[in-house]
């Protein structure tokens, strides 16, 4: 089931890569730049490690995802060789647009559970996602 689920998210994002002309590891930035925590923003170099792919790729990627809209690029007030990565407004809308039916298809599924069902199916979740970190090191 889980390999299921996961084949329909690439299908998405690929579906989504390609009608805005991204690559997929552009995709795959924008989750990880909206993933991020708000109070750690994330750099190029943290993008490079989460995507496993060398620093001239993730300045390619970046180049492609700001001039599409998708993210900015800003200075560290603190210490201006710093770059945070930042999701651009008009980004927002369009990936808000784009997966909508996804999410509120999310949404249908998860009121179909009880609370105390949700969170067994979040521990096992979480428990994947820590294997697969462990796998990743």
């Amino acid at each position: 089931m889980l390999r299921h689920m996961n084949g329909e998210f690439n299908r998405i994002a690929h579906e989504f890569a390609h009608a805005h002309g991204l690559h997929t590891t552009d995709v795959q930035a924008l989750i990880a730049i909206l993933d991020s925590d708000p109070g750690e923003p994330v750099t190029p170099g943290v993008l490079r490690e989460r995507l496993n792919i060398t620093s001239g790729a993730v300045t390619a990627c970046l180049d492609r995802l700001e001039r599409a809209g998708h993210v900015r690029r800003e200075r560290d007030p603190g210490d201006r060789r710093v770059i945070h990565l930042r999701y651009a407004g008009r980004g927002r809308q369009v990936a808000r647009e784009y997966f909508g039916p996804l999410a509120r298809g999310t949404e249908a599924a998860r009121v179909r559970f009880s609370e105390a069902e949700l969170r067994v199916a979040a521990r096992f979740l979480a428990a994947v996602n820590d294997e697969l970190d462990h796998l990743r090191s």
